[in-house]
């Protein structure tokens, strides 16, 4: 028998396990308080063939349906609602402590099977959904006991946006878009370049997803920019102030998954090279599954957290 573990998997010894197990307890303790109830869901979902899905992990039952390893917690909660919430009065909260499964580039030290501590808020509209979503967001990594995190946030639909009004069209849309999601600013320069657009309007393209900070980037924002990121003002002015010092508003961010439809997250600390967590609004996902209502959630990498609370002690001690 091999005496190693799948590449991208690991196994984890008491001592951390109880680090792990009280930082996941301080986590809980501010979901319970905001109101949001814990759920749990199977690790096996039926594959359903949308976008939502980035099952990496097939199976098949003994009728032959295939099954898949959930990739996150959204989809299936989203399936939950439908089913078992189908007439529930929302806004409806929810809670997860759960596992997920992805396929990674293994040699980037990425990891197969996350631990994830997440919420989901079911038909809540924005802004006000989206801020109640970053508040318990920054309420949890407060009590993870983080010290340096912030949180870009950006616009799923923002860039899409000003593409449509440019008229860009398909394939160069689909390749600009996939060079952003995986920031690659480089990339998109390229392809905006390579569309032969007046030099204006090739100006704006490339200037835009590069556009972040603080909330000064709203001021003399006008004409198509201006009226994409009113629903992030929206947002942010709904924000106490120990939240919104922890925002940085980020025009290029947008994310792999196909069910995005507003706001977006990621969570990033000093401490660590990669997002301890992301999120957003997923207004559709639900209509795919008998009930279309908003919703918004996020997700937090457990493991990640607790690298980054360890490098923030490491230097305060230093």
């Amino acid at each position: 028998m091999p005496e190693r573990t799948p590449s991208g998997t690991r196994d984890v010894l008491p001592d951390e396990m109880r680090e792990l197990r009280a930082l996941t307890e301080r986590i809980r303790t501010v979901f319970d308080q905001a109101g949001y109830g814990e759920v749990a869901t199977p690790a096996l979902e039926y594959d359903r063939g949308d976008d939502g899905a980035r099952a990496a992990y097939r199976t098949f039952d003994q009728h032959g349906n295939v099954l898949v390893l959930r990739s996150d917690m959204t989809v299936p909660i989203a399936r939950l609602v439908g089913a078992r919430y189908a007439t529930v009065e929302p806004p409806l909260r929810f809670c997860y402590f759960a596992h997920s499964y992805r396929a990674v580039r293994t040699h980037r030290g990425q990891s197969r099977e996350l631990l994830q501590a997440g919420v989901e808020l079911i038909g809540a509209p924005a802004p006000e959904g989206t801020a109640e979503v970053l508040t318990v967001l920054c309420g949890a990594l407060d009590a993870a006991g983080l010290t340096d995190y912030r949180i870009g946030l950006g616009d799923a639909m923002l860039y899409p946006a000003l593409l449509d009004s440019l008229s860009v069209a398909e394939p160069a849309r689909g390749r600009i878009l996939a060079e952003l999601t995986d920031g690659d600013f480089v990339g998109v320069e390229r392809e905006i370049v390579a569309l032969g657009l007046p030099v204006e309007e090739t100006a704006l393209l490339t200037r835009v997803p590069r556009l972040r900070g603080g909330a000064e980037l709203f001021d003399g924002l006008d004409g198509r920019v201006g009226a994409a990121v009113t629903g992030l003002r929206a947002v942010y002015d709904r924000l106490a102030d120990s939240v919104a010092a922890r925002i940085i508003f980020d025009f290029g961010l947008l994310r792999s998954l196909g069910y995005y439809t507003g706001a977006v997250f990621q969570v990033y600390d000093p401490a660590h090279g990669e997002p301890l967590g992301s999120g957003g609004r997923y207004d559709e996902l639900l209509g795919r599954f008998g009930r279309p209502l908003p919703a918004v959630g996020f997700a937090l990498n457990v493991e990640s957290v607790h690298v980054a609370l360890m490098m923030e002690d490491r230097r305060r001690v230093g």
